[in-house]
């Protein structure tokens, strides 16, 4: 679970977007950082038990940094006002598929799979999806997934218009094909994020995830 002061902090963040404000609220910020930081080490113990690829990981090389870049966007805000954790066998810089966690009050998530790959791993992926679709349909279609995830997210952000070069309209697999990322989201309320069954329930979705985060790290690996 999660401090209330936790979730106070990054809903005051949203209201006072400013180094001003942060600065002044910086020791506050600590130990909402602190709070965030033992979440995650427990989160990585407890998942470890069912993906040992990620046993070895630190909190600190799954959390991302709360500053914002702001060269090349229009929203100069300095800082994010959510926290997230990506835990990846490689970390949170990987291109690995992997597991994620967000923290954002009214509009916190848990899931994972792979964002927006680069134009060599998603061509390995759609090959893989090609060549063993059977086992990939098993995997999206399990009971478990589906009560998690409710399926893959397939939307008009995530696909493609057209089917990709060399598949043709016919391939039973072609709208997971024509997806330029794969993953899975489910929402966390934010009762949920202060509440003591709160790891158990993001342990639980992961492991719900897992079979896709594997078909998609064997395909890409």
């Amino acid at each position: 679970m999660l401090q209330k002061e936790t979730i106070k902090f990054l809903t005051s963040l949203k209201k006072n977007n400013s180094k001003e404000w942060f600065d002044a609220n910086r020791k506050i910020y600590e130990i909402a950082k602190q709070d965030f930081t033992a979440f995650v080490g427990n989160i990585i113990a407890d998942f470890s038990k069912k993906d040992e690829s990620i046993a070895h990981l630190q909190p600190k090389e799954c959390m991302f940094r709360i500053n914002r870049d702001v060269r090349f966007s229009k929203d100069k805000s300095p800082y994010k006002t959510n926290m997230g954790a990506s835990f990846s066998k490689g970390g949170k810089k990987t291109m690995l598929a992997g597991y994620y966690f967000h923290l954002e009050p009214g509009n916190s998530f848990m899931g994972g799979g792979i964002y927006m790959p680069d134009a060599d791993t998603t061509k390995k992926i759609r090959q893989e999806i090609d060549y063993g679709f059977e086992e990939f349909n098993k995997i999206i279609k399990n009971k478990k997934f589906v009560a998690q995830y409710g399926g893959i997210t397939i939307n008009e952000e995530f696909s493609l218009t057209r089917e990709p070069k060399g598949y043709e309209k016919g391939n039973p697999a072609i709208e997971y094909l024509k997806l330029k990322s794969w993953i899975a989201t489910f929402p966390v309320p934010d009762d949920l994020l202060t509440d003591k069954t709160l790891s158990k329930k993001v342990v639980a979705a992961f492991e719900a995830l897992n079979p896709l985060i594997d078909f998609l790290n064997k395909a890409i690996e």
